[in-house]
């Protein structure tokens, strides 16, 4: 199998070319940048575009409008150019995020879930309608809701683990707030499971089945890492560092996996403590995820 894929170079990215290189597959970088991307994606089975601008920063208007762009203008052409092949690839694997939903406190969140009305979320849907265009093209689309993706190297952890590890970590604002996670190993085998399974349409949750609230993941950070987590973050500090971007720290949503499990995807993480264990080797794991 081909599998061409947009963002190879991030945390995801390469993570998912590994992962297919492994189970035998061919994978080709598709850069939006460049007007090779209708000869990158001739011939291929698959496309996964995982790229974007990162939210992970102060939202000025023109950050915001960076971030909307990249996502919606940027699955556009994905689209275009696929449009442009006179065969097309069987499916597109289109990230999404669980921003769709807002901050929805305690509700338990599916992908039957409505969208909320802010900027992530009127963002996730004009950049997950883009990606449904590529239906009426007779290529079936999946949209997995990243939730937050842990690995030590990349994505939000490599972020936190430098205060965690001197010791001066701790929970962010009143800890209450829930985090949908996944391992970076289950979310490429959940994105291979989607390309393989004809049945996998839609949005699909890219999550763990045990969210937890903020102040339970930093208790199991500080427990994998043998250090105290001692020293919280308030809100007034967030909001003066990140502005309005501090609402997806200060607030979160408690996902769950509802597709994916319904699919028959069996997740190798489904507990915080064992994801962290395998991330940082304090005990051993058992397991292997099926595609």
């Amino acid at each position: 199998m081909i599998v061409a894929i947009t963002g190879a170079s991030g945390f995801v990215g390469k993570h998912l070319a590994a992962k297919l290189a492994t189970e035998g597959h061919t994978t080709r970088a598709a850069s939006l940048r460049s007007k090779l991307a209708q000869d990158v994606f001739a011939g291929c089975d698959a496309v996964v575009h995982l790229a974007g601008e990162p939210v992970a920063q102060r939202w000025t208007a023109a950050a915001k409008q960076r971030i909307r762009d990249s996502r919606v203008d940027g699955t556009r052409a994905v689209v275009t150019a696929i449009a442009s092949l006179e065969k097309r690839p069987a499916v597109l694997i289109s990230a999404s995020a669980v921003g769709y939903y807002g901050l929805r406190g305690d509700e338990i969140l599916t992908e039957a879930s409505a969208p909320s009305k802010d900027f992530l979320g009127d963002t996730s849907v004009a950049w997950e309608h883009e990606s449904l265009a590529a239906e009426k093209l007779g290529v079936r689309v999946v949209n997995p809701r990243l939730g937050v993706v842990l690995g030590s190297e990349g994505g939000a952890l490599a972020k936190m683990l430098p205060a965690f590890r001197m010791g001066v970590g701790g929970r962010i604002a009143s800890g209450k707030q829930w985090m949908s996670w996944i391992h970076i190993d289950d979310l490429v085998s959940l994105i291979l499971f989607a390309i393989l399974h004809e049945t996998v349409r839609g949005p699909l949750n890219a999550v763990a089945s045990q969210p937890v609230t903020n102040a339970e993941f930093t208790q199991e950070l500080a427990k994998a890492l043998h250090r105290p987590a001692i020293f919280p973050v308030p809100e007034f500090a967030l909001k003066l560092l990140f502005g309005e971007m501090s609402s997806i720290l200060i607030g979160g949503q408690r996902v769950v996996p509802q597709a994916a499990l319904a699919a028959g995807f069996e997740f190798r993480y489904s507990s915080l403590g064992s994801a962290l264990a395998a991330l940082f080797g304090s005990q051993r794991t058992s397991g292997t995820p099926r595609v």
